[in-house]
């Protein structure tokens, strides 16, 4: 932990894959490997590094990520371990914005899975390098050479090995700088010439050295092949037993000699300037220039506190050195830096660009943050994160009158931990909903309010976030004339709406003309116009997807007030509504089964029977099917249940937001019976 080492000798990665993939194990032996551990530590026994969490010992899952400090062989190795639950999904994404390269983790036994194909997917997309590591390679039954083809189909013919199980899977054997060997599957001449050729793709001088001369040196491959994984043009598969610790010299070798330090790898996507008006820069991994670093990771510490966790990746940070967060104007000064080794956090004199650093007790920074020490970078921010959009939800309230408090502050500090957990708060219901990627994120949400916070909860299912909108354009009109004795209201307005496509949420366009609604007065039209947006309308859920027009009016020099505009607006928009065939809409969510394939017909049946829209299905290795379909949200809240009847057990299933359709006539019949307007509906 206290070896430091020039950026060009650093490496970082981040472990990612489905959940049993065995990263958590692999990384163990890595670190045991280089010495930075006595033994490997077991997810069994709840000795590991990584899941040091007491709820991660207690269900024997990584729930968040982990980050992990090494050396060998002259470099500095980081590995940020991250759970491979779908439902904890969204610390691995956020590792991915920390490093160069990510490694992809498969199960030889289990093949390509669910989390498998969305993980390479974003890691191509965010332009980081991408490996895939074959682990559990010792495991009996196994068709190695068949996954390396699924590999290939499914991610291109970009994946090839660098090496190759050998000796009955007890080691592996190189072969991007060997072509000769005894290999157990494949062989291993063939293995290099395709990986070799591969390479040199990338680079016209080395393909023709190579193609007069039939072979190039080692050394000459070093910049091509990190080219090529810059490029996506090549994607390694290294073989490896995290049990057994087969290949596990081979990897650190590789990672060594052929991954790309911070110098090499893709530069971060930085972008400069607000929203809509940003441009790319770039960040250089220059130890002498100014400061900029992004948080990645926010950890609630209750010995330690907030922790916000940062990768370097320009200038150098030290104890004592100010820096700005995001466009802040008043910095802070590091008291102390921290390295992390899992939950151990180690203060250290310095940060460069490649590492990973964190800083206690500032409670202004947040996730996503920039840290940065000149004001040059003000406006720097990383390009944001496409994450999953959280549907699962629960209505929470503490169990005990008084801790209300309680129970938000520490719904506060986990939401800060998770971008994926989403507080809401409706005054008008008075009901604190938490939404979240799935029932066990959620169950271990309030799992963690009880053991690290000390609060109880009760829990019930809440409303489903429906939104209402129109199908057609019409108009609308209403006077408010209110007279007291002393000075009246008078206010008059006309307006005309229309249907937005899906998704562009609401604009409010001003077309009067000659003063006939003074322009002070236009706001307060368009307040009492919000109202009915935010409040509904026909059935008291949020309106979206329409255009509202005010183009005439009447009003009064003595008792035209702001009031008499905003009732008016709100009014003449509710008669509009009335006319313009209003319509409830429901969330609708991208359903992905995966099962065995002799179970198609009930699953498909059984998703039929929730107004689900079966999109198509894919085999996949092992007799196993992938069903895909769009389903209305309220259909699937208590579906993992009856997957689980349905199938023993065998299947399952990820959910993703995909947009807003009308509700059927008879549930929008229900929904509209059962609303009861407040008096400012009426």
């Amino acid at each position: 932990m206290t070896t430091h080492h020039p950026s060009a000798d650093l490496r970082t990665l981040t472990l990612a894959g489905h959940s049993g993939s065995g990263k958590t194990t692999l990384a163990e032996r890595l670190l045991a490997a280089c010495g930075a551990v006595g033994e490997a530590g077991s997810v069994e026994r709840g000795t590991t590094v990584s899941d040091h969490d007491p709820l991660e010992k207690k269900h024997q899952h990584s729930l968040n990520s982990a980050v992990l400090h090494a050396a060998f062989d002259g470099i500095g190795l980081t590995l940020i371990d991250t759970p491979g639950l779908m439902d904890f999904r969204a610390a691995a994404l956020a590792a991915m914005a920390a490093t160069e390269t990510v490694a992809i983790v498969v199960n030889a036994q289990a093949g390509i899975e669910l989390a498998t194909r969305r993980l390479m997917r974003r890691a191509k997309a965010r332009r980081l390098c991408r490996m895939i590591i074959v682990n559990k390679i010792d495991t009996d039954d196994l068709n190695l050479e068949a996954l390396v083809e699924d590999l290939r189909a499914e991610f291109g013919a970009e994946c090839l090995p660098v090496n190759l199980p050998a000796n009955n899977r007890t080691t592996v054997k190189d072969c991007f700088f060997h072509d000769d060997g005894q290999t157990d599957i494949l062989s291993l001449a063939e293995a290099h010439t395709r990986i070799v050729e591969q390479t040199v793709e990338v680079d016209e001088d080395l393909m023709a050295a190579y193609l007069e001369q039939g072979e190039v040196g080692p050394e000459a491959l070093h910049d091509a092949f990190e080219k090529a994984l810059r490029e996506g043009h090549v994607v390694p598969i290294c073989f490896v037993s995290a049990r057994t610790g087969a290949g596990i010299p081979e990897l650190l070798q590789f990672f060594k000699r052929l991954l790309p330090s911070p110098l090499e790898g893709n530069p971060p996507p930085y972008l400069k300037g607000e929203s809509g008006d940003t441009e790319r820069v770039t960040a250089q991994p220059d130890p002498d220039g100014h400061v900029l670093t992004h948080v990645f990771k926010i950890i609630n510490d209750p010995y330690v506190g907030k922790l916000a966790v940062f990768r370097i990746h320009q200038g150098t940070v030290k104890p004592e050195t100010q820096l700005y967060i995001g466009h802040a104007r008043k910095p802070f000064k590091i008291n102390h830096l921290f390295a992390l080794q899992g939950g151990k956090y180690t203060e250290t004199a310095s940060g460069i660009p490649g590492e990973i650093r964190a800083v206690a007790k500032i409670d202004e920074i947040h996730y996503d943050d920039v840290l940065h020490d000149s004001h040059d970078e003000d406006l720097y921010h990383l390009a944001p994160i496409d994450y999953p959009q959280p549907m699962y939800a629960l209505a929470i309230e503490a169990k005990t009158r008084g801790q209300e408090q309680k129970v938000a502050a520490a719904l506060g500090r986990l939401a800060e931990e998770d971008p994926c957990i989403q507080i809401d708060h409706n005054q008008e219901l008075n009901e604190t909903v938490v939404r979240g990627l799935g029932d066990y994120h959620l169950r271990l949400l309030v799992e963690r309010l009880n053991e690290r916070y000390g609060v109880e909860v009760v829990t019930r299912p809440p409303r489903i976030a429906y939104r209402e909108t129109v199908s057609r354009p019409a108009e609308g009109h209403h006077r408010h004339k209110k007279q007291t004795g002393g000075a009246g209201q008078f206010g008059e307005v006309y307006l005309r709406i229309r249907p937005l496509a899906r998704g562009e949420g609401f604009r409010f366009v001003n077309e009067v003309v000659g003063g006939a609604i003074p322009y002070n007065f236009i706001p307060a039209v368009e307040k009492g116009v919000l109202q009915v947006l935010q409040q509904g309308a026909i059935a008291g859920y949020t309106m979206q997807d329409v255009e509202v027009t005010v183009y005439d009016g009447k009003h009064h020099s003595v008792d035209s007030k702001e009031i008499a505009f905003v009732t008016a607006g709100r009014k003449a928009f509710l008669d509009a509504i009335a006319k313009a065939g209003p319509q409830i809409l429901e969330p609708i969510v991208h359903i992905e089964v995966v099962a065995p394939e002799a179970m198609m017909g009930d699953i498909t049946g059984s998703l039929a029977a929730h107004r689900a829209r079966i999109n198509g299905t894919d085999s996949l290795r092992g007799g196993q099917i992938a069903i895909t379909a769009d389903a209305p949200l309220s259909e699937m809240m208590d579906y993992h249940i009856e997957l689980k009847s349905l199938t023993g057990g065998q299947a399952s299933y990820s959910l993703d937001f995909s947009h807003y359709d009308p509700v059927p006539a008879d549930v929008q019949a229900r929904l509209t019976a059962d609303y009861q307007p407040g008096a400012e509906h009426e």
